[in-house]
C-alpha cells in the first residue's frame, strides 16, 4: 500500500507535471491534497523530492513552481536519449536480443489508444516502447539512467500530443520504422529511424 508521500509523488509526477496547462504555474498544496485525499504534509514531502530532482523549483512564500523545460534542457534530453537508444539498437541487433514481439505488442496498444485513449495512456505506451528496447540491451545501469529520464520525457512528450492529434499518428509511423529496422536486424536503419523520431520531437518542442 502506498504511503501518502508516495501517492502524492506519483500523482504530481504522472499527472500534474505532464500537464501542459500547469507549466509555468505555482502549485497549491491544499488543492492537490484535497484532490487526492491526503494531508498537506505528504504533498510538501513529495515536492521536496521533486525539487531535489530539479522537477520543480521551491520559491519562498510562493510555493512550488513548475518551470517549463528550457531549450537547453530539451536539447540535452534528446541528446541523452539518442545516445542510449542507439546503443540499445546496436547491442540488441548484434546479439539477436531485439524484443520484436514485445515491441509489436506495445505498438498495437498505442494504435488502439490513437483515437480514444488519453494523452497520458498514449505517452505511457510510447515510453514503454523505448524502455523495452533499452532494457533488452542488458545493461542494468543504463536502464536505470534511462528510467531516471522518464519524468522529463513525460513532461516534454505530453506537450505536442496535447496540442495536436496528428502527432499521435506521426509517432506511430516513426515507431513502426524503428521496429521495421530492428526486426530486419538493420541497426543502421533503426538508428536512422530513432534519430528522425527524436529530431521531430525536438523540433516540435522548440517551436512550442
Amino acid at each position: 500500500m502506498q504511503s501518502g508521500r508516495e501517492k502524492a509523488y506519483a500523482y504530481l509526477k504522472d499527472s500534474v507535471l505532464s500537464d501542459p496547462e500547469m507549466q509555468d504555474r505555482f502549485l497549491s498544496e491544499q488543492e492537490i491534497a484535497d484532490r487526492i485525499g491526503v494531508s498537506r504534509t505528504p504533498i510538501r514531502e513529495a515536492l521536496l523530492l521533486l525539487a531535489a530532482e530539479d522537477m520543480v523549483r521551491l520559491v519562498p512564500k510562493r510555493g512550488a513552481h513548475i518551470a517549463p523545460l528550457s531549450g537547453r534542457e530539451i536539447a540535452e534530453l534528446i541528446e541523452m536519449r539518442g545516445l542510449i537508444e542507439r546503443f540499445a539498437v546496436e547491442r540488441t541487433t548484434a546479439e539477436g536480443t531485439v524484443p520484436v514481439d514485445e515491441l509489436t505488442g506495445i505498438l498495437a496498444q498505442q494504435d488502439a489508444l490513437r483515437g480514444a485513449g488519453s494523452v497520458q495512456e498514449f505517452l505511457a505506451a510510447e515510453l514503454r516502447f523505448h524502455a523495452a528496447l533499452v532494457a533488452a540491451a542488458g545493461n542494468a545501469l543504463m536502464s536505470r539512467q534511462y528510467a531516471a529520464l522518464r519524468s522529463r520525457q513525460t513532461r516534454a512528450g505530453a506537450i505536442p500530443l496535447y496540442r495536436s492529434d496528428q502527432r499521435r499518428h506521426e509517432v506511430l509511423a516513426e515507431h513502426r520504422r524503428i521496429l521495421d529496422g530492428l526486426a530486419a536486424g538493420d541497426a543502421a536503419a533503426a538508428c536512422a529511424a530513432i534519430d528522425r523520431h527524436l529530431q521531430a520531437t525536438q523540433r516540435i518542442l522548440l517551436a512550442a
